[in-house]
């Protein structure tokens, strides 16, 4: 069990230097400074200890950083015997410290929730019956494993069952029951609501679907944005800052070093650089309470300064759950029913929005379930299968207007299905609301100009349009986007789309199937369909950045403030230990609104 985050136990080490103050203090009441001095020097090491440490570490790196003022203002304190003020300084360094990680813990927390979903121990089935129960980890591919009604199914394979039921909407964020029949796909992280089913498993623990959102929000926590570096940049000219006033105050003050040491402890700022991570990691927690995962930290910043957004058509601005319209069956030597069949038995391995279109209306058709083998999809070109030993394709075919998928065995073309999709409600004040806030505007797709030309007149116009774009054509279209110096944003939601998601500053990608390789190449995943997620994530993005350049700049400007002052002697070394205490640990606290 995760052990819950606490603050009391987050701030132990500062406690033990608040205490050891408190002693200080007392003994020098008592008239015994040699012990209080020691006491402090004690408390002074406690808190600075891994300051000294990362910044040795940091040096050896060839790294600059802003904790050398830190180190100077702690150093002089000691040697003008102003313990108070040492033990002050590695209270704050201590406590600004540990508040970050506080802070990080706290943004990770409901991001963490998704590791802890999945069950850590499975049942094996074992010759007809239920065998025994093992760590999931344990679990090889081929062993087939026994999930009772309600589990979460924790590892990805094929439904050896009659037939099944499971919720998706750990994976899609909609509501949808999936009915399964045997020899399907089942999916880890997706929950069985139906009755006791066995499942062969395809892919082991660490390889699994679920797994790999996990493994995407550890590879968000683990990145170092850019940002992050962007403001330890601002350290050289904060250091240089510092410096030239700490000497103005040694110098105007006829060389006295108590001054000196008041601007040095107005000027320690590591813990106001540290509150940069925690903003920009509270704007992932704040993605997944909507239901976005953040694959990179950076992305959040990049996408802040994003100038043009780039669209897929289907599925991202229309609904993305086309209808057939329109079935023609074009041989006697297949029922209609013998076609549709067919068709479902293969697209229901697909992906693609005109499979489950293709699916949906066989069901409706009430078409018997036969199950293809060889399964085998090319993206951007169509998908195969085998049933009782004849390979059958449905693929694209060209269209003036709209959307059409042929069914053929061999060169054989048996039947064609026709497709209409229809824009998302909210599409249509989504677009304006982007045009508003300046975002220049394209449409890449694989459709035909004239299908293209209509969804961009019923969004109002004013949008960039590729039509009969292939994978590598989107992919043209984004670089030539990126020469000419525009940041830019790509949104899909199919295979088709990864290398443009790939290429672009960010990729967001509306996915129900988190293995898909669009998911792999985009930078931010939305859980389900719902268009306004991307108002979401740029909101998201923008608010985070914004508090994030708050923390700094707020920071450091008070900061510069507060050491002119005490160049003049207004503020003593102590009074500046303090002051600066309640600097950073206000903006750490403002860091800390990125969560919400």
């Amino acid at each position: 069990m995760q052990q819950k985050i606490s603050l009391l136990n987050t701030f132990r080490i500062p406690t033990i230097i608040i205490l050891a103050i408190v002693i200080y203090v007392f003994l020098l009441i008592i008239k015994l400074d040699t012990a209080a001095a020691l006491v402090a020097i004690f408390a002074t090491l406690l808190g600075s200890y891994r300051l000294f440490h990362e910044t040795v570490t940091s040096l050896l790196k060839k790294n600059f950083a802003l904790d050398y003022i830190a180190i100077l203002a702690i150093v002089v304190s000691l040697a003008t015997h102003e313990y108070l003020v040492a033990a002050i300084l590695a209270l704050m360094i201590a406590s600004g410290r540990t508040l970050e990680d506080y802070g990080v813990a706290q943004a990770k927390k409901s991001l963490t929730k998704l590791a802890e979903r999945i069950p850590n121990e499975v049942f094996l089935w074992m010759n007809g019956k239920i065998g025994e129960k093992i760590n999931i980890g344990k679990v090889k591919k081929g062993q087939e494993i026994f999930i009772r009604k309600g589990e979460v199914i924790g590892l990805d394979g094929v439904l050896i069952s009659k037939d099944g039921l499971t919720d998706e909407s750990s994976l899609t964020g909609e509501p949808y029951t999936i009915d399964k029949i045997e020899g399907d796909s089942i999916r880890s992280g997706t929950i069985n609501i139906g009755q006791p089913i066995v499942v062969k498993v395809t892919k082991e623990s660490g390889n699994s679907t679920y797994n790999k959102i996990v493994g995407m929000v550890k590879n968000a926590q683990a990145e170092k944005s850019p940002f992050v570096r962007l403001a330890d940049s601002y350290s050289g000219v904060f250091t240089i800052v510092t410096l030239l006033i700490t000497g103005f105050a040694y110098i105007y003050s006829g060389f006295d070093l108590l001054r000196a040491l008041a601007v040095l402890a107005i000027a320690t700022p590591c813990p106001l650089i540290l509150a940069t991570p925690i903003a920009l990691l509270g704007g992932v927690n704040a993605s997944s309470k909507k239901h976005i995962i953040v694959k990179k930290l950076a992305s959040l910043e990049v996408l802040a300064r994003a100038q043009a957004l780039i669209f897929d058509k289907t599925g991202t601005i229309t609904l993305g759950r086309p209808k057939v319209s329109e079935f023609k069956n074009l041989t006697k030597s297949y029922s209609d029913k013998e076609i549709l069949a067919i068709s479902e038995s293969i697209e229901r391995n697909s992906l693609h929005p005109l499979a489950k279109a293709v699916v949906g209306f066989a069901k409706e058709s009430k078409a018997p379930v036969l199950h293809a083998e060889n399964i085998e999809e090319k993206i951007g070109s169509g998908i195969s299968g085998t049933l009782k030993d004849k390979t059958y394709t449905l693929s694209k075919l060209p269209a003036r207007e709209g959307m059409m998928i042929g069914v053929f065995e061999k060169d054989k073309h048996l039947a064609t299905f026709v497709f209409e999709d229809e824009i998302k409600q909210e599409s249509k004040n989504i677009i304006k609301d982007l045009k508003r806030k300046g975002f220049e505007l394209f449409i890449f797709t694989g459709d035909k100009q004239q299908a293209a030309e209509k969804v961009v007149r019923d969004l109002g116009g004013d949008i960039v349009i590729k039509a009969e774009a292939t994978p590598e054509d989107k992919q043209k279209g984004i670089a030539e986007l990126k020469k000419q110096g525009i940041v830019t944003a790509m949104v899909g939601d199919g295979i088709n789309d990864a290398p443009a998601l790939a290429l672009a500053d960010v990729g967001m990608v509306f996915s129900n199937e988190e293995q898909t390789a669009a998911s792999e190449a985009a930078d931010m995943v939305f859980l389900g369909g719902d268009f306004s997620l991307v108002i979401d994530g740029l909101n998201i993005a923008k608010r985070t950045i914004k508090i994030a350049k708050q923390s700094i700049f707020i920071g450091i400007g008070v900061s510069i403030l507060g050491m002119v002052v005490a160049s003049f002697g207004f503020i003593p070394p102590i009074g500046g230990a303090f002051l600066q205490e309640a600097i950073d640990v206000t903006v750490i606290i403002n860091a800390l609104r990125a969560s919400r």
